[in-house]
């Protein structure tokens, strides 16, 4: 029997998680049935699970890579970043599109403490990468020096939050450009 590489084992993984992104954004953790996971993948059950574990180890892989891709445009871009990117593509269907994770990892800190505590170091990378861009920028001049940086930080999350439920809710984002827009210059110099 032939041997797999590393990268065929690492490149079926992201294929994995790539299928399964719509499939979470459509119908949530709950909907995500494994007949459905094995029709978005294109893949059996067998397949997808000699991977992950288990439906929740999947979602929270998948939740993870978003995390990392979330903190990496934060660290390179910033948090506002973040959130054009969510306006370019709402509905999870693109790649770079956060909105049916983190509305999936919203719903399930509010209802789950075994996967809330999971969460927090996930959660601290991204505060952790948001203050680290607002420190830098704080340095260059960039940044108002009238409001300390977790202050800025912790306004940041919260529209992030607060546009996610508004996305989530289905309300018009025709103008949001604008309001973020509105955003940066509220924390710039």
């Amino acid at each position: 029997m032939p041997r797999v590489s590393t990268d065929q084992l690492t490149a079926r993984r992201q294929q994995i998680l790539d299928g399964v992104r719509t499939c979470f954004a459509r119908f949530g953790y709950e909907g995500a049935t494994v007949r459905r996971l094995e029709q978005s993948t294109g893949l059996s059950r067998g397949a997808i699970f000699h991977h992950f574990r288990d439906k929740d180890a999947l979602f929270l892989a998948l939740a993870e890579q978003d995390a990392r891709r979330m903190a990496d445009v934060v660290a390179e871009h910033g948090l506002v970043q973040v959130m054009r990117d969510l306006l370019a593509a709402p509905t999870g269907a693109d790649e770079r599109s956060w909105l049916g994770t983190r509305l999936e990892v919203s719903r399930r800190l509010r209802t789950e403490p075994e996967f809330r505590a999971r969460w927090s170091s996930h959660s601290a990378a991204l505060t952790r990468a948001t203050r680290e861009r607002l420190d830098r920028q704080a340095r260059a001049g960039a940044l108002r020096d009238d409001v300390a940086v977790p202050v800025l930080a912790q306004f940041l999350e919260l529209v992030l939050e607060g546009l996610v439920s508004h996305l989530a809710m289905g309300l018009p984002a025709d103008d949001l450009d604008a309001v973020l827009e509105l955003v940066e210059a509220a924390v710039r110099r």
